[in-house]
């Protein structure tokens, strides 16, 4: 079976503490009971969650959504968005099934980035690791007001953003994100993969697209 790898890079950094990562855990908990709705997302989807602070790691490694939990993030240190780009590129070469003449792999990976700052670190030498690895769909959104959406622009074409990082707009986000999961997986059912913002649901209100 083709699975549809779904990536999930989350700022935990100090300036995401208290609403905004509670916002973020309840975010995925929602979105997971969401698409386990869902028996195309149920066939397909697999999650994986990546988290930066001062350093960046893979809290979940590619998960079927049955077995998805929900992991204990938590908010402290730097924003090393550089060392998660290079990071998921790693994930994607190691987890991703390359396809071949005998075997199709799995479909491209859909990536969505969730940050509320600017990066401390080198974040050239991610997007460098990027360019080796093919991905779906890149959606990278800005919470609140610190969030920089022109270094987003660099990562990916397809940037969004939030006015505030707090509770409600982070929901909306999830929301979308889930809908955004469960579209894709509907296409791949008739062979159509999703590239950019324009196959997905069209944000809420709330959620706003940079050009």
């Amino acid at each position: 079976m083709r699975r549809l790898p779904i990536y999930l890079l989350i700022d935990t950094s100090g300036s995401m503490h208290g609403e905004a990562i509670e916002a973020v855990r309840n975010g995925l908990q929602v979105m997971a009971n969401a698409l386990r709705q869902d028996p195309y997302a149920l066939e397909t989807a697999y999650l994986s969650v990546i988290t930066f602070s001062s350093s960046a790691k893979q809290i979940t490694p590619l998960t079927e959504l049955t077995d998805f939990q929900v992991p204990n993030i938590q908010a402290n240190g730097t924003t090393a968005m550089g060392e998660a780009l290079s990071l998921l590129a790693d994930c994607i070469n190691r987890e991703v099934v390359k396809g071949s003449v005998e075997v199709k792999g799995d479909w491209k990976p859909l990536v969505f980035l969730l940050s509320d700052g600017a990066p401390t670190d080198n974040l050239s030498k991610g997007i460098a690791a990027m360019k080796g690895v093919k991905t779906g769909a890149f959606v990278a959104c800005a919470a609140g007001a610190s969030a920089d959406t022109a270094t987003l622009r660099q990562i990916t074409e397809t940037v969004v953003s939030l006015d505030t990082a707090d509770s409600s707009s982070i929901a909306a986000y999830f929301k979308w994100v889930s809908a955004s999961i469960s579209v894709s997986s509907q296409k791949i059912e008739n062979g159509k993969e999703v590239s950019g913002l324009d196959e997905l649901p069209p944000p809420p209100p709330t959620i706003n697209v940079v050009h």
